[in-house]
Order: structure tokens, then C-alpha cells, then sequence
């Protein structure tokens, strides 16, 4: 019996890890459809920035409520899960509490993972009161309907059932080292679930195995289907968060990335001793198509960070243009641009590389009106806990409006064709420009 609870365990787990390692590489296999950039240097402030926004969770907590609630949840998390290693030890060899070798040390961790549970627990509640009943804005926006708002609840009735169920499972183990039952050695202290006990007074050893053992099966396996849930949720950031705050930008938030073969194109307009019929210089060829239209025209790292979106919605709060009725969100742009990349995923599953389908990123998920929304003032980049820049995205897309389909907004062509003729955007001569100050 025991060699058989041994060979299901391991079936199990082959499972949830292959399937997760599946899942991992077509992630991978998506982010590499963006152009590669260079985001190695610099490493020492890299690693600054993950020790201190990813690990020091440094901007969740600029809103204290919901940054200390989630402090509890994320270290909770993490922490209690070491006990997993000690679960997947137990059961391959058919041990239990392999680790309480340990002594006094293993009493101190099984007592810190039961506050934690319950911090998370409690954590866990008040988000889904302040999503549901409270009902903040941002969790209610156009793009937070069907999926991503059942998605959001899902993975928080999950963690209240896992927490509950490790509860339950060393509750049982207590009550079952009380009766001196076979197998369950002494080990642990339980500072939280010992509240359970009267509620297991009076079942029978049988019975409170069957508990236990339960408890046990459900929590590895709600894991293993956590951990397989990842792919389908936003709560992919519980991983992505760490390689994308990594490899973010260190540009002056306020910087653009400018096309080289354009710069030197300007610059050679403005040499009044340059030869205009000069050919263009060597190794610095106009790029195939400028700006973005769809997924792979944008970056490998804008991929990665559509990926890590939390859809937290603190992008598009902070947004002045969301908060003057604009059409505009930056949490949008996000989530449309792995809603198309997955979109592309799933047409190379299926045809073993990307056939064209008549769809892109402008137009088919994102409109133009989105686009000209944004003030480019760098609002949502600053808000994300994790490092993500929407309007890297946004500006890639109006690019390619501009210098592939000529569609800027009319406002915008009027500027251009006055800093063409009068050195300035405004519709005066330049012999006229300082008129003003010979008025009354």
C-alpha cells in the first residue's frame, strides 16, 4: 500500500512539473518573437533594483494597505512553501516529518509557517473585500470583465483553500502525536492550528489519519495545479516579476529610444555643409519597418513585460488621461499585448510556425484613439511595482503610424508643418514671433 501511495505520488508529480516545464518553455518561445536588446549592463544597480522592488517589494508599499496585506501574502507564500520540499520528500521514500531531525530549529519553522499562513490568510480576505464589496475602482475598469476579473478571485480562493488546508493537515498531525499514533513522531510546534484541536476531540485514530492524510494529498496537489495555474493567470508575475525588474530600464524615464538610421538622417538636414546626395553612411541601414504594429515588431523585454503584468491597475490610475474620461489604458495596452502574443502562440502550436492571420496588435486589439490618448508623462512606468513600461509600447505604435502610414491625428500635422515653415510649432512667421512683447 505504501509502495503504491509512493509510485501515485511520483506519477503526480511528474506531471505537474512536466506540464509546468511545458508551459515555461512556449512562455519562453513567445518572448523570443520580439527583436533581442541589451539589458546586461550596468549589473550592480540590476541587482539593486531586484533586491529592492522585486524581494523589498520598495513600490507596493507607496499604498500602505494594500502593500503591507501583500508583503504578508508574497513572504507567507514563499516562506510556508519550503515545507513543500520537506511534503515531496516524504512522498517519494513514504517518511513523514523527514526534517524534524532537526529539533528545536524545525519547531521554530513549523511555528513561523503557521503565523505566516494565517498573516496570509488574513491578507488573502482583505483583498477579496476590498475587491468585491468595497469594490475599488481600478478593479472595475472596461478591461477587467470575463476572465481577468474571475482570474483575480480564482487565485485568491485558492490560496485561502491551501492555507486552510495546511492548517487542517497539522492540526490532524498534532491531535494524531497526542494519541501517540504509529508514524507520527513528536515534531513541531503549532502555534495556530492547536486553536483546531477541540474540534478533532473525540475522532477516532482512523479518522483523524484519514484527515490528515487527506489534508496532505490536497495541499500538493493544490500546488502542483497552482503552480500549472500560473500560465493562464496575471499571477505569472510570481515568477516573471524577478527577470523583468532585472532587466528593466535605467534610462532617465523621460528618455526615447531613437532610431539610429533616423538621427543621422536629421542630423545630415541640419549640416548646411553636408552633401545632401551623399550616400548614407556604412552600417547603419533603415530599419524594415519603423515603429510597431504587432507583437513581433515589438522587443523581446516589452514581450517580457506584457507577461509580467499584475493587472494591478495602478498604471491606470495614476493616468491622467484615464482620469479625464479618455479612452486610454495603460493596464490595457498590457494585457492586449499578451492577449495577441498568446493569440500568436497558439497559431505555431498549431501550424509549427507563425502563418499569418489577418490580425495585428494596432487595430485588431489596440486603436488608434488609445494611442493619442497618452501625455507621455511617464505616470504609469513610475506607478508599476514591477518595473513594466507601457508607453514603450504606446510609442513604438505611434511611430508606426507616423512614419509607415502617415496617420497622425490632424493636430499633430498642423505642428509638423509649421516647425517645416516657421521653425516652430506655432502658425506665425519667425519675423512675427516676438510681437507679443510690443504689446500693452
Amino acid at each position: 500500500m505504501q509502495y503504491l501511495s509512493n509510485s501515485i505520488f511520483l506519477i503526480a508529480l511528474a506531471i505537474g512539473v512536466g506540464f509546468f516545464v511545458k508551459n515555461c518553455k512556449k512562455i519562453l518561445r513567445n518572448i523570443k518573437q520580439g527583436y533581442p536588446t541589451d539589458h546586461t549592463d550596468q549589473k550592480s544597480i540590476r541587482w539593486k533594483n531586484v533586491i529592492r522592488i522585486a524581494l523589498g517589494q520598495s513600490k507596493m508599499v507607496v499604498r500602505p494597505v494594500a502593500g503591507l496585506m501583500h508583503i504578508f501574502v508574497y513572504v507567507g507564500f514563499i516562506v510556508i512553501n519550503i515545507e513543500v520540499l520537506e511534503i515531496i520528500i516524504d512522498g517519494i521514500f513514504g517518511t513523514h516529518r523527514i526534517f524534524s531531525f532537526m529539533g528545536v530549529f524545525y519547531n521554530i519553522l513549523i511555528a513561523s509557517f503557521e503565523i505566516l499562513a494565517i498573516l496570509v490568510l488574513v491578507g488573502v480576505i482583505i483583498f477579496w473585500f476590498r475587491r468585491n464589496v468595497q469594490r475599488i475602482k481600478r478593479f472595475w475598469n472596461p478591461e477587467m470583465k470575463g476572465w481577468p476579473k474571475n482570474d483575480a478571485n480564482f487565485i485568491l480562493y485558492f490560496e485561502m483553500v491551501l492555507m486552510s488546508l495546511f492548517l487542517i493537515m497539522n492540526a490532524s498531525d498534532r491531535q494524531l502525536q497526542i494519541l501517540g499514533a504509529e508514524h507520527y513522531i513528536e515534531a513541531g510546534s503549532f502555534p495556530i492550528s492547536s486553536y483546531l484541536l477541540p474540534l478533532l476531540d473525540g475522532f477516532s485514530e482512523a479518522t483523524l489519519i484519514l484527515i490528515e492524510r487527506g489534508a496532505w494529498w490536497l495541499h500538493i496537489l493544490g500546488i502542483l495545479v497552482f503552480l500549472n495555474y500560473l500560465y493562464y493567470s496575471k499571477h505569472l508575475h510570481i515568477i516573471l516579476a524577478f527577470p523583468n525588474v532585472y532587466f528593466g530600464k535605467l534610462d532617465p524615464k523621460g528618455s526615447f529610444r531613437n532610431l539610429e538610421s533616423v538621427t543621422n538622417e536629421v542630423k545630415l538636414m541640419l549640416d548646411p555643409n553636408a552633401d545632401p546626395y551623399a550616400a548614407p553612411a556604412e552600417g547603419v541601414d533603415a530599419p524594415a519597418k519603423f515603429g510597431a504594429s504587432d507583437v513581433m515588431d515589438l522587443s523581446s523585454l516589452q514581450l517580457l513585460n506584457a507577461y509580467t503584468c499584475t493587472e494591478c491597475g495602478r498604471c491606470t490610475s495614476e493616468c491622467p488621461a484615464n482620469q479625464t474620461g479618455k479612452k486610454l489604458s495603460p493596464r490595457k495596452i498590457m494585457m492586449d499585448t499578451r492577449d495577441r502574443l498568446e493569440e500568436v502562440g497558439k497559431n505555431m502550436d498549431k501550424n509549427g510556425k507563425f502563418v499569418p492571420d489577418n490580425k495585428q496588435l494596432l487595430g485588431d486589439y489596440i486603436s488608434h484613439e488609445e494611442l493619442w490618448a497618452c501625455t507621455t508623462c511617464n505616470a504609469c512606468v513610475e506607478a508599476c511595482p514591477v518595473s513594466i513600461d507601457p508607453l514603450s509600447i504606446i510609442m513604438d505604435m505611434r511611430q508606426y503610424l507616423v512614419m509607415e502610414q502617415s496617420a497622425a491625428p490632424n493636430e499633430l500635422n498642423i505642428s509638423m508643418t509649421n516647425i517645416e515653415n516657421n521653425g516652430a510649432p506655432w502658425p506665425y512667421n519667425q519675423m512675427d514671433r516676438l510681437n507679443w512683447k510690443n504689446e500693452n
